[in-house]
């Protein structure tokens, strides 16, 4: 879930837990793109990855015509560029607070990773 329910608004990760260890992190936590896209996008990425990238293949599997799953597939393109500058003004706050010195350099790295889910 990354909407609320109650308002719409996006939700922020403050806890994750670790069911085989039963360990607990406390804090807040980026998601990474793919998984901000919007729910719509997020199936039509996942339904592009399990057709093997075929669109053909893809607007048979969501029986529409290719016109629209094109358009669909923009929208998406669209959604994901947004995020990615949006993920790139983020890395240039996090920058900005590591020279202020609000925010050490490991904590930056750190969050970095988190944004481009390479954590």
């Amino acid at each position: 879930m990354r909407i609320c329910l109650s308002c719409r608004s996006s939700l922020d990760v403050r806890r994750v837990h670790c069911r085989a260890c039963n360990l607990s992190y406390e804090g807040n936590f980026s998601l990474p793109r793919l998984a901000r896209l919007s729910p719509e996008h997020l199936e039509l990425a996942e339904t592009f990855l399990l057709t093997g990238g075929s669109l053909k293949s893809m607007a048979e599997t969501l029986n529409i015509s290719y016109p629209t799953l094109r358009k669909r597939v923009d929208e998406m393109i669209t959604e994901l560029s947004s995020l990615r500058r949006e993920d790139g003004r983020a890395a240039n706050r996090l920058l900005d607070a590591v020279e202020k010195g609000e925010l050490s350099a490991e904590e930056a790295a750190r969050i970095g990773r988190e944004i481009n889910g390479t954590e």
